[in-house]
């Protein structure tokens, strides 16, 4: 049974940064490809960050400059380092593997705000 389980969210001020982690459990990590999404209230859930079982990385647009997405095939977990954060930042964040693309955490909320 696939497992995933998000942390590391709070209420941060516009320009802060925020570590989300997430553990996977129920599979074999260091194989898979991990995402990082996000869904804000009223939108649809959208793509913000991949790490591949190599390492290799990609952003969308959203947050290419400002996250950095990384990886511990030791502790099973995948990083979110969140940086310069704007208010449109705010939203629930979840990790998935796309091999196991139904199998969501509870994820973890953002929200940036004076």
């Amino acid at each position: 049974q696939v497992q995933l389980v998000e942390s590391g969210g709070g209420l941060v001020q516009p320009g802060g940064s925020l570590r989300l982690s997430c553990v996977a459990s129920g599979i074999i990590f260091s194989s898979n490809t991990m995402h990082w999404y996000r869904q804000a209230p009223g939108k649809q859930r959208e793509l913000v960050a991949i790490i591949t079982s190599y390492g290799s990385t990609n952003y969308a647009d959203s947050g290419k400059g400002r996250f950095t997405i990384s990886r511990d095939n030791a502790k099973n977990t995948v990083y979110l380092q969140m940086n310069s954060l704007k208010p449109e930042d705010t939203a629930v964040y979840y990790c998935n593997a796309p091999s196991y693309r139904n199998s969501w955490g509870q994820g973890t909320q953002v929200t940036v705000s004076s």
